[in-house]
């Protein structure tokens, strides 16, 4: 099955959530979604990792969501991260969004319990259970201390028809392989790791849900379907022009250092909440000279 006939592919930005004197600010919020459909991406994933999920309260996540949605307007697929290591929550949640208008849900392994393959496979089910909403998966066993296993994928996609996709985040390229050796041409692989996309691609995932398309969504769309339509040397450029952006946006914990960078392009305030903290100076500076380097900064 040809990747652009899959009905999820391209770009997804996982949004950062701006905060202003501690309060989610809703009008740059508003802004970046703008800016990221005038770019060209196919969706856009809030309250994720990126938008610092685990330190808003359920008002404030499900506002978000809805913020996102109108925002979008219906321009562009809207995953909302309702993900949770709590089933009874991950289901509130997702329920919750699905009534806010989300196009679909990202559902993050349960962190901290440390499940079993077969506690991850009943929590999933039940949240699909629980939802019209399509439902993409999200593996990131750097944060959760647990991967979910190509046969519980596996089993998930034949149980769960909603179940339509995983997000990958694990930084291993040969988990696209062995993913598209067992599951339906239809089930959709989306690299989690911006430096990881085009090799993810080449191994047959369908796009990416992307941090670094914060501040540069239309270079990674250009990226995504340059190599999806053909273009390989199109997509090559770009991913080694950018590269060093990729890498330096994880120099410190993921929001830490895109939120600085979108800070220092006069976006929004450079403002995470604890038990994130600032940038090091020498981080910082690191990430600007790569900013300037790429020609996003001025010396």
């Amino acid at each position: 099955m040809s990747v652009l006939k899959q009905s999820y592919f391209g770009t997804f930005t996982a949004l950062v959530t701006p905060f202003k004197d501690g309060k989610v600010d809703e009008k740059a919020f508003a802004q970046l979604i703008k800016m990221q459909i005038k770019a060209g991406v196919n969706g856009i994933v809030p309250v994720g990792t990126t938008g610092e999920s685990p330190t808003l309260d359920y008002e404030e996540h499900l506002r978000v969501i809805e913020l996102a949605v109108q925002a979008a307007g219906g321009k562009v697929k809207v995953i909302a991260g309702t993900g949770a290591n709590s089933t009874k929550e991950a289901v509130y949640l997702t329920r919750e969004a699905e009534k806010l208008g989300a196009t679909a849900s990202l559902q993050v392994a349960p962190y901290y319990n440390k499940p079993t393959q077969e506690g991850l496979y009943q929590h999933f089910r039940k949240v699909a259970e629980s939802t019209r909403l399509p439902i993409i998966l999200y593996s990131i066993p750097g944060r959760c201390g647990v991967e979910i296993g190509v046969d519980t994928v596996a089993r998930l996609a034949g149980d769960c028809p909603n179940i339509i996709g995983i997000k990958e985040a694990g930084g291993n390229v040969d988990r696209v392989s062995q993913l598209r050796d067992v599951l339906p041409g239809k089930f959709v692989v989306l690299s989690g790791d911006d430096a990881l996309t085009l090799p993810f691609l080449a191994a047959g995932a369908a796009g990416v849900v992307s941090v670094a398309s914060n501040i540069i969504p239309r270079q990674i769309n250009q990226m995504v379907m340059g190599f999806l339509t053909g273009n390989l040397l199109r997509a090559q450029m770009l991913h080694h022009r950018y590269y060093r952006l990729f890498k330096d946006l994880f120099i410190e914990t993921n929001p830490v250092p895109i939120k600085a960078a979108m800070a220092m392009l006069g976006w929004i305030e450079e403002e995470c909440r604890l038990p994130l903290v600032p940038m090091s100076a020498k981080n910082r500076a690191i990430l600007r000279k790569t900013m300037v380097d790429c020609g996003l900064l001025s010396k």
